[in-house]
């Protein structure tokens, strides 16, 4: 196409042309010799200034496609999702409206509609409570020690498997590792009295060698600890496969290139793996932060008389305890709204982190 050509083709209505306005730098610049400058996105147009017949630098905005034509096209999909949004209504958010229960003397008898409505009395309870106050503690302290013993092991474990095993061994302990993320709470802690009760495995053998008294599942200087080794041995399988599936999609020639260029094995998992595992790892690390106020419910529970109520009470169990047996309705519900708030909040702070550094994050505006 010649330069008068592609003239023609910009006067016949490019401006009006999303199509035509793009071809029309593109062959003028063929034309020309030279490249066409990339000024446009996918979808957008370019408006060519019809004097010097160059791209004026202006980028149209991609056309609204409507909402029935959306609808029409995605229809399908939308059928497929239908079944996880109802089930995550109705078990998720239509519940959130029963937490105005917080804000009322609450009577199960009486109802919601027929409830006496308090205002903030029962968050004005909660801020002078002890107990309160010694749940969150323990709650911030059991998360604090976890996230530090226990959110890396995963990492760890993913790093000596890819790194260092062979694939038929790889598969082997991966499939015996992550195995207990299948059991419940009631085995787990089974398991660990049979091995670190009083009658357990450890306490015979120590007793053996002349060593009495040795019982970690009822010592409540020590149950921190073993709420975590429970969790590790628990869990820990479970988040390696995460850090896997992330580390299989690194490209084999960013190793090879490592090598040539002279790296040991330590140095490619420095400059090249952690890399490639860094947004997961962000990922899991913000979704942990609004967990940070729950920790396991059923777990702590289950221990709770074999430690006592101080080593083991957190806000989850404070909430059960007050709500569901001693029948303060009202009081739990507060306590458990004001978690919730506390929960978004931290996973909003850390996402806008995460932005700040580059990374995704959980979600990232388009």
């Amino acid at each position: 196409m010649t330069h008068g050509s592609s003239q023609d083709v910009r006067g016949r209505g490019d401006a009006d042309d999303p199509a035509l306005a793009t071809v029309a730098p593109t062959a003028a610049s063929a034309a020309a010799g030279t490249a066409a400058p990339a000024l446009a996105t996918a979808g957008d147009a370019v408006v060519v200034d019809e004097g010097s017949g160059r791209p004026s630098g202006a980028v149209q905005p991609r056309r609204k496609v409507s909402w029935r034509a959306r609808l029409a096209r995605d229809r399908s999909l939308i059928l497929m999702t239908m079944p996880a949004v109802l089930l995550l209504a109705v078990f998720a958010y239509i519940p959130i409206a029963g937490n105005v229960v917080a804000w009322q003397d609450y009577s199960p008898f009486l109802g919601i509609a027929d409830s006496q409505w308090v205002g903030w009395y029962n968050f004005q309870r909660l801020f002078v409570n002890d107990a309160f106050w010694h749940a969150v503690g323990n709650t911030l302290l059991i998360t604090a020690f976890q996230l530090v013993f226990f959110f890396p092991v995963p990492i760890v474990m993913a790093l000596l498997l890819n790194s260092v095993m062979t694939p038929r061994v790889r598969t082997t302990i991966q499939s015996i590792v992550y195995l207990p993320h299948f059991f419940s709470w009631v085995i787990v802690v089974t398991v660990f009295q049979q091995l670190f009760g009083g009658a357990g495995f450890v306490a015979q053998r120590l007793a053996d060698l002349g060593y009495d008294g040795f019982d970690l599942m009822t010592d409540p200087d020590t149950f921190l600890v073993l709420i975590t080794m429970q969790s590790v041995w628990k869990d820990a399988g479970w988040g390696m496969i995460i850090f896997l599936a992330a580390l299989s999609t690194v490209d084999p020639a960013l190793y090879e290139a490592a090598v040539v260029d002279g790296a040991n094995r330590w140095r490619r998992i420095w400059h090249v793996t952690l890399p490639a595992l860094r947004p997961v790892i962000i990922l899991l690390l913000i979704l942990r932060l609004g967990d940070a106020l729950t920790v396991g419910f059923e777990q702590l529970i289950l221990q709770r008389g074999a430690v006592g109520v101080d080593a083991s009470e957190v806000l989850d169990t404070f909430v059960y305890y007050q709500g569901v047996i001693n029948g303060d309705w009202s009081f739990a519900a507060a306590a458990g709204l004001l978690k919730g708030v506390v929960s978004l909040v931290l996973v909003l702070g850390a996402n806008k982190l995460a932005h700040l550094f580059g990374e995704a994050g959980v979600y990232k505006r388009a």
